[in-house]
C-alpha cells in the first residue's frame, strides 16, 4: 500500500499548451506523452461508490495494472487516499490478488467479483515532468484526452502534482507558484467521480444548502474549525463547478459559500489570531469584489488568479495547520479542548442574540435590514451543532428558517407570528448544564 499525495488543477487547453514552457523555471526531468486507458469497475448497484473506493485497470504500452483506491481524505483539491496495486499480465479484472484485509469485514470476495462490470473508461494522453523544487520530487503530469460511459463523454484537460519525495509543504508552494502562468484552477472531482457522473446519464448537478457538519462527540475544537472549513471550502468548490456547466445561479451560491468561511473565521477567532489568517481573509475579500461585478462569467471568475490563489491559499492553510505558528501555549491549550462544549457555549450566544435581535422588530424593513445576521447566525449553527441529533437541531432550527424565507421572499404580514414560533422551541444543546 502507498499513500498517494495529489494536487489536481482543470487547466483551460491554452495553459496546458504552455505547461511545458512553463516548467522550465524549475531543474526538471521530461517524460515524452503516452497513451493511457483506464476501465472502472463498478457493480449494479454501486457498492465501491458507498464504501469510498474506486478499481480500475489501467493499461500502458500493453503493460496492465490493476488499482484499488480506498476512502481517503480530500481538501480543496489535494487528494490523499491509500492506494493499492498489482501488475496483471492481461485486462482481467482479479480483485482476489489485492489485500484480503482492505475489504470491509464480512465481504464475500469471490462474490463481490462477479457483481462487478465495466462502468465507465478514461482514455489520454499522459505527459509528464519530474522537477526538482525545494528537498522534493515532484511530478507534474498533463493528461489530455476524454471520460466516457456509453454514449456520453466529456474533455479532460487535467494539470496533477504528485509528491513522489520529501515535503507536502513543498508541492504546495510549487502549485502557488505554478498558478501563476494562469489557465488552471483547483480540481476537487476526480476522474472516478466525473466518470460515475457520466454513467448516472450525466444529469444536471442540483443547488445545495449548506448540510448539518457532521462530527464525533469528542471532537477537539480545532478538529471542529477544520471541518466548518472544509465544508465551505467544499460549498465553495462544488458550486463553481455547477456555475462552471452552465448553472447562472450557482454563482450566489458560491457567494454564499465564502459567507461560511467567513462565518467560520468569525466564530473561532477568539482562539486564532486574527493575523495568522490576515492574508487569507484578504484574498478572499478580493475574491468578493470580483464577484460583484454582476457580469462577469463563471470561466473568467473561476480562473482567476484571485479565486485560485484563495482557493490554495486555504488548503495551503488547513492541510499544514499554518494557525498554529501564531499560537502560544494557552491558545493551544484551548484549541485541544472539547468541541462540543465550545459549540454549547457559542449556540447559547447566537440563540441569544437571535432573540435580542428580532423579538422586538416591529416594521418589515427593520426585519430586511436584519437578515443578514439572520443568515449568518443560521450558518454558524450548521457548522457548530454536528454533535447532535439531525432532527433535534432541525426542530429548533425551523422556525428561524421560516422567517429567513418570508423576509427573502418579501413577506410583509406574519412576520411577528414566525419569530414568536422561532423563539419557542427548547435548546437542543446543553443548557444551563442540564442535559436533554
Amino acid at each position: 500500500m502507498t499513500i498517494e499525495i495529489e494536487l489536481k488543477f482543470i487547466a483551460t487547453p491554452q495553459a496546458a499548451e504552455k505547461l511545458g514552457e512553463t516548467l522550465a523555471a524549475w531543474p526538471h526531468q521530461h517524460f515524452a506523452a503516452r497513451e493511457l486507458t483506464n476501465i472502472y469497475f463498478e457493480t449494479d448497484d454501486n457498492q465501491l461508490r458507498r464504501w469510498d473506493m474506486g478499481l480500475r485497470i489501467r493499461g500502458v504500452d500493453q503493460r496492465y495494472e490493476m488499482t484499488l483506491k480506498a476512502a481517503g481524505k480530500t481538501v480543496g483539491g489535494l487528494h490523499q487516499r491509500p492506494e493499492y496495486n498489482v501488475d496483471l499480465m492481461e485486462p482481467t479484472l482479479d480483485i482476489a490478488q489485492l489485500p484480503a484485509e482492505i475489504w470491509p469485514e464480512g465481504t464475500d470476495v469471490a462474490a463481490l467479483q462477479q457483481r462487478l462490470q465495466p462502468l465507465f473508461s478514461t482514455h489520454f494522453q499522459r505527459e509528464a515532468w519530474l522537477v526538482q523544487f525545494g528537498d522534493s520530487e515532484i511530478e507534474v503530469a498533463f493528461d489530455r484526452g476524454d471520460v466516457a460511459a456509453g454514449e456520453l463523454s466529456e474533455p479532460l484537460y487535467e494539470v496533477e502534482l504528485e509528491l513522489k519525495s520529501g515535503q507536502r509543504a513543498d508541492m504546495l508552494k510549487f502549485a502557488e507558484a505554478l498558478i501563476t502562468a494562469g489557465g488552471l484552477r483547483l480540481g476537487s472531482l476526480s476522474k472516478a467521480a466525473r466518470g460515475y457522473q457520466l454513467a448516472q446519464g450525466n444529469p444536471a448537478r442540483p443547488l445545495r444548502a449548506l448540510a448539518l457538519q457532521k462530527i464525533g462527540a469528542k471532537a477537539t475544537v480545532e478538529q471542529g474549525m477544520v471541518n466548518a472549513m472544509t465544508a465551505g471550502l467544499n460549498q465553495w468548490q462544488y458550486h463553481e463547478e455547477v456555475w462552471l456547466r452552465g448553472n447562472a445561479d450557482a454563482k450566489e451560491a458560491v457567494m454564499d459559500a465564502l459567507e461560511t468561511l467567513r462565518q467560520a473565521f468569525s466564530l473561532f477567532g477568539a482562539l486564532v489570531p486574527r493575523k495568522a489568517s490576515s492574508d487569507l481573509r484578504q484574498k478572499l475579500t478580493c475574491l468578493d469584489e470580483l464577484l460583484a461585478d454582476a457580469e462577469i462569467d463563471a470561466e473568467t471568475a473561476c480562473f482567476s488568479a484571485v479565486s485560485v490563489e484563495a482557493q490554495l491559499a486555504l488548503t495551503h492553510w488547513l492541510v499544514e495547520s499554518q494557525w498554529q505558528n501564531w499560537l502560544d501555549d494557552k491558545s493551544k491549550t484551548k484549541l485541544q479542548g472539547s468541541f462540543k462544549r465550545f459549540s454549547d457555549i457559542m449556540l447559547s450566544r447566537i440563540a441569544a442574540d437571535l432573540r435580542e435581535t428580532f423579538v422586538d422588530v416591529q416594521l418589515f424593513n427593520e426585519f430586511q435590514d436584519k437578515s443578514t445576521r439572520l443568515n449568518r447566525q443560521l450558518l454558524a449553527v450548521h457548522l457548530l451543532a454536528g454533535a447532535y441529533p439531525a432532527e433535534e437541531v432541525n426542530v429548533w432550527l425551523a422556525g428561524w428558517q421560516e422567517l429567513q424565507h418570508a423576509i427573502r421572499i418579501q413577506q410583509e404580514r406574519g412576520l411577528i407570528q414566525l419569530v414568536n414560533l422561532a423563539i419557542r422551541p427548547s435548546p437542543f444543546w446543553l443548557n444551563s448544564g442540564v442535559k436533554r
